[in-house]
């Protein structure tokens, strides 16, 4: 028995498909979980997506669908947290490769179907961008959940559109997903948590950290990205909903026009044409502007002082929880000092520990 789930944005998205899988289907073989090699500046220093020509190591499982085992390796300077993944978790990841635009990626889907007859096919989104029209002003990522989306409804297999934690990826109003999705099929527990607890530690998805925490219980309001967006965490923030295929495809502007797509080029063409803008640019200007910014040393003592400073005036705004991401971010340190950052405050500050985020405290500890 086979469970295809397609993380609809990657990244993150693939870490809640494995949770999804343990919560919906535990007793059941592990599931084959399609996603993107998309893991932004924070991971790969390279604009856009990675492909198949950006790894070593891949294992072919159709002519056009490849998958990422643990031994797999991103070409330098690239960067991918997939094959990390695959090592960590019992699930097999298939690359999508959206350099074909939204065909190839059906073309992908209906060799993966024709291949592993999955019992289901389930495409999940953390947050609920991929019902987004396209003109919302918070939204900031809608190409790779536009690609999907367009990509799932072409495809001649029953898929069903799941949304998990809604608004937690900070893009649109958690009020806006709700109107467009069915009552909650599962909320989250702890114990669904559990099987991805080890990922949360080092993955830098800030929507999927989110969602595990909500499950875990924890409330407030989070801080993300690198703009500092307040995402509420609410009893909301661990269902699962389910969504109509139909309805998200006519809300999506993006995803209609890019049905016909045959390369990422035409695609991020209509992402500026009904967006206003395409991520892969905001991408490509940041990474320019990373390249002249020198490195700043990761000094304990400095550090505090900082965070104490951040806290005080995250306070004032009420704010409650950050995530290491912006944490980094907003301490001015590099993407790549994340996990040191994260070991240094763990250590000294335990108790702020709310995993996978950090607790902005009453007073200064």
């Amino acid at each position: 028995m086979t469970r295809l789930i397609v993380a609809a944005g990657g990244g993150g998205d693939a870490v809640a498909a494995a949770m999804l899988h343990a919560a919906l289907y535990g007793d059941e073989d592990q599931a084959v979980i399609l996603t993107y090699a998309w893991d932004r500046l924070l991971i790969d220093p390279i604009p856009g997506p990675r492909g198949p020509q950006d790894f070593t190591g891949l294992k072919r499982l159709t002519p056009a669908v490849w998958t990422v085992p643990a031994e797999a390796r991103p070409t330098a300077p690239a960067g991918s947290t997939l094959p990390h993944l695959a090592a960590e978790l019992p699930h097999t990841f298939v690359l999508i490769d959206p350099h074909h635009g939204a065909q190839g990626i059906t073309r992908q889907l209906e060799q993966l179907v024709e291949h592993l007859a999955p019992t289901s096919i389930d495409l999940l989104d953390v947050g609920g961008d991929i019902l987004a029209r396209g003109d919302e002003p918070t939204l900031k990522s809608p190409l790779a959940d536009a690609l999907t989306l367009a990509a799932c409804c072409q495809v001649n297999a029953p898929v069903r559109l799941l949304v998990a934690g809604p608004g937690l990826d900070g893009e649109l109003p958690p009020e806006d997903v709700l109107d467009a999705v069915g009552p909650a099929t599962h909320t989250f527990t702890a114990k669904d948590v559990d099987p991805i607890t080890s990922v949360l530690e080092w993955h830098p998805s800030e929507a999927t950290a989110m969602l595990a925490a909500t499950a875990r219980g924890v409330r407030g309001t989070c801080e993300v990205r690198d703009a500092g967006l307040p995402v509420p965490l609410t009893a909301e923030g661990p269902a699962v909903h389910e969504a109509d295929m139909d309805e998200a495809l006519s809300r999506n502007q993006l995803a209609r026009a890019i049905l016909d797509t045959a390369t990422l080029t035409e695609a991020e063409a209509h992402s500026r044409e009904i967006c206003g803008y395409s991520e892969i640019d905001y991408e490509r200007n940041k990474a320019a502007w990373l390249t002249e910014q020198p490195p700043v040393p990761l000094n304990p003592e400095t550090v505090m002082v900082r965070l104490d400073d951040f806290e005080a005036e995250a306070r004032s705004r009420g704010i409650t929880h950050t995530t290491f991401r912006h944490l980094t971010e907003a301490l001015n340190l590099n993407g790549t000092q994340r996990q040191d950052l994260r070991e240094l405050l763990t250590n000294s500050r335990p108790a702020q520990y709310d995993a996978p985020l950090w607790r902005i405290t009453t007073t200064p500890e």
